[in-house]
């Protein structure tokens, strides 16, 4: 093979390598990137303000040379002004200033790719903003006032109940209200049921006993016929046989009962 035969074959060879690597000539400088005509056309796109389309025209540019600031900082701008994708803004401002170092506005490109990087963190981890938490604390307080309007209904409706059936009570003769204001008289035997005989505790309920009632005692909050009942020493049989229709569990305040 001629020299010149081998001379040729070795330029083919390097600008075939040149071509599927993407590069283009090492002297080539910004002007030229934007001569380049997928550029040209995104450019154009961009001023018909048709922006997918000039991401698409400065994508085929960066096809034909990878480095590319020009459209690398192109991109970058769409990404970030245009479509709201911080991630690809984010990758394609660091490509702009990696390719061209010496650019005049390095510190812009910066403050824009911490501006996208803190929208991209917002995106991905949203957190409560001020205004939210007090929405959310004024709910609470609301729904606790609301609870404790709630609570003090039916504290109300109770009193209100209570105070209903003290008022239905029987109001007790003068004989028993002598006794309840003094305690150490008794009241006179027609007012007491005759017992028949000594009270038994192993006797039937209804067994009585044979002395008259001593006293009487006045119920008061809290207190159940059981409880009565071991306060006097008497078993709770006595108690329901010295009071007839006596009902445990209905007692009320302020009720008289007979002790025997």
């Amino acid at each position: 093979m001629s020299f010149g035969n081998r001379l040729w074959s070795g330029v083919l060879a390097v600008w075939f390598a040149i071509t599927l690597s993407g590069c283009l000539p090492s002297g080539q400088n910004q002007s030229e990137e934007e001569k380049e005509p997928h550029f040209v056309l995104g450019k154009s796109r961009i001023n018909a303000m048709d922006y997918q389309g000039a991401i698409q025209a400065f994508e085929e540019s960066l096809e034909v040379n990878p480095h590319s600031a020009a459209a690398h900082f192109e991109l970058g701008w769409l990404y970030d002004e245009k479509e709201s994708d911080p991630a690809a803004a984010i990758y394609h401002y660091q490509q702009y200033l990696k390719f061209d170092p010496d650019a005049g506005n390095t510190e812009v490109i910066k403050q824009r790719i911490e501006s996208c990087k803190q929208q991209l963190a917002a995106d991905v981890l949203p957190l409560p903003s001020t205004p939210a938490a007090q929405k959310q604390i004024n709910q609470l307080i609301e729904q606790n006032q609301q609870l404790q309007d709630e609570v003090n209904k039916w504290r109300a409706y109770y009193t209100s109940q209570l105070a209903a059936k003290n008022q239905a009570a029987p109001a007790p003769g003068p004989v028993v209200a002598q006794t309840a204001a003094n305690p150490g008289s008794p009241p006179p035997a027609q007012n007491v049921p005759a017992p028949a005989s000594q009270p038994v505790r192993d006797r039937p309920a209804r067994s009585a006993p044979t002395k008259a009632a001593t006293h009487t005692h006045i119920v008061t909050a809290g207190e159940t016929a059981v409880r009565i009942a071991r306060r006097y020493g008497i078993s709770l049989e006595a108690l329901l046989a010295a009071n007839p229709g006596l009902e445990p569990r209905r007692m009320r305040v302020g009720q008289v009962l007979n002790i025997p």
